[in-house]
C-alpha cells in the first residue's frame, strides 16, 4: 500500500512557513515485530508530513531499514545520537538508533519479551528527551501490552507508563478522529473497576481536561457532552445511582466553575449528538464507552480482503507535563512485515503533535 498524503493545505491552515516553526518531534516506533516501524517509514515518506514537523525516529535503525525495504520506499535512514544532529531533510529520515533488537533472533508477528524490552526502551528516551526539552512533543507507535509485561515492564499501555515517568497526576485519554472527540474516565481497568472508578472528583477533573485540550486545539469556547455510565441515565435511580450521586454533581461543579458541560446524557446518543456539532468532545465513562465510537468512525473492514480499508484517529494522553500524542490502533501482528499497513493514523498523530507543539512553550534552540 502506498502511504496516503495529508489533505491539501494543512501547512497554510497551520500556519507554517519556515523551517524554524517546524517543533521537533521524538517517535517511538512501537513493538518491532509490529506494524509501528512500517507506519512510521509510511509517514515520513510523505513531503508535506515532514515539512510540518522535524520528526526523529526513536528505534533501532535496523528494524526502520528493514520497513524501507519492504515497503519498497525512496527513503534513507541517518544514525544520531541526540535531536540537535539531525538534518531533518525529506527523504531521509533520522533515527535515534537504539541498536536493541537481536536480528538473528527477531521475527515479525510475534510476541517476545526481546522485543517488549525494545518498545520499551524507546519510549523511555522519548519521554526523557521532552523532559529534559531536547524535543518538542512525542508520538508513539503500537507496543504489546503481553510483550512488554513478559519484559518485566508491568504497565497497561502507554498512558500508564507516561504518568509513572513523568511524576503526573489524574492523567486522560482522549481519542480524536478529526472533529469527533472523546476523553476517559477511566482505561485499562475492569469494567467492575470501572464502575468504581466513577467519582466526582475524577469526572470533574476529566471535564478541565477536556476543556483544556479543545483550547489547545484552537477551540475557543469547547461545548462538553459528559456521558452517562448506567442505561437511560440510571432511570432516576433504577438502574444505577452514579448519575444522581456522582456525574451530575460533578457537571455543576464544572459549570461554576465557567465551564461549558452539559449531562448527563445518555451514551446512545451522546456521540450522535456530537456527530451533529451539538458537542467539541465527549466525557467518556469509561474505555469502551469511548473507544468504540471513535473507532467505528475510523475503522471500515473489507470481508472480501479481510482487511482494514481505513484506520484513522490519534490518541492524546492528557494531564502529562509533555506532549503525547499516538497512534488509534494495535500493533496488527497479522499484517506486520508485509507493507500493506495503512499509516493514516500515524500522519494524523504526527500533525497533531506538531499542532500541539506550537500552542506550547517553545523549545530553546
Amino acid at each position: 500500500m502506498s502511504p496516503i498524503a495529508p489533505p491539501a493545505g494543512v501547512l497554510e491552515r497551520q500556519g507554517i512557513s519556515s523551517v524554524k516553526q517546524r517543533p521537533l518531534l521524538g517517535i517511538s516506533a512501537g513493538d518491532p515485530a509490529g506494524i509501528g516501524p512500517e507506519i512510521t517509514a509510511k509517514a515520513l515518506a510523505i513531503e508535506e508530513t515532514c515539512r510540518i514537523a522535524r520528526p526523529m525516529v526513536v528505534c533501532d535503525r535496523r528494524i526502520i531499514d528493514d520497513a524501507i525495504r519492504f515497503c519498497r520506499l525512496p527513503l534513507a535512514t541517518r544514525a544520531i545520537a541526540r535531536p540537535a544532529e539531525g538534518r531533518y531533510t525529506h527523504g531521509v529520515i533520522d533515527v535515534l538508533d537504539v541498536p536493541n533488537v537481536d536480528m538473528k533472533r527477531f521475527a515479525y508477528n510475534t510476541v517476545a519479551a526481546m522485543t517488549g524490552d525494545a518498545a520499551y526502551a524507546c519510549v523511555e528516551r522519548v519521554i526523557k528527551l521532552a523532559l529534559r526539552g531536547e524535543i518538542d512533543a512525542t508520538v508513539t507507535g503500537p507496543i504489546h501490552k503481553q510483550a512488554l509485561n513478559m519484559a518485566g515492564h508491568r504497565y497497561a499501555g502507554h498512558t500508564e507508563i507516561y504518568a509513572a515517568l513523568t511524576g503526573a497526576r489524574d492523567c486522560a485519554m482522549m481519542l480524536a478522529d478529526g472533529d469527533f472527540r472523546a476523553v476517559h474516565v477511566s482505561l485499562h481497568v475492569s469494567m467492575r473497576e470501572a464502575c468504581d472508578r466513577v467519582k466526582r472528583a475524577r469526572v470533574l477533573r476529566v471535564i478541565e481536561l477536556a476543556d483544556d485540550a479543545c483550547r489547545r486545539l484552537g477551540i475557543a469556547a469547547p461545548r462538553i457532552a459528559v456521558g452517562a455510565l448506567n442505561p437511560h441515565c440510571g432511570e432516576g435511580g433504577l438502574f444505577g445511582r452514579e448519575e444522581i450521586e456522582e456525574i451530575a454533581p460533578a457537571v455543576e461543579d464544572a459549570r461554576k466553575r465557567g465551564f461549558n458541560a452539559e449531562g448527563p446524557i445518555p451514551s446512545d446518543t451522546v456521540f450522535s449528538k456530537m456527530r451533529g456539532g451539538q458537542y467539541d468532545v465527549v466525557v467518556a465513562m469509561y474505555h469502551d464507552q469511548g473507544h468504540i465510537p471513535i473507532k467505528l468512525a475510523g475503522l471500515r473492514y473489507d470481508h472480501t480482503t479481510d482487511a482494514w480499508t481505513s484506520v484513522s484517529g490519534v490518541n492524546v494522553t492528557l494531564g502529562l507535563p509533555i506532549i503525547r500524542t499516538s497512534v488509534d490502533h494495535g500493533v496488527a501482528f497479522d499484517k506486520a512485515g508485509q507493507g500493506r499497513a495503512n499509516p493514516e493514523s500515524m500522519i494524523q498523530a504526527i500533525q497533531l503533535a506538531a499542532r500541539l507543539a506550537r500552542h506550547s512553550r517553545p523549545r530553546s534552540a
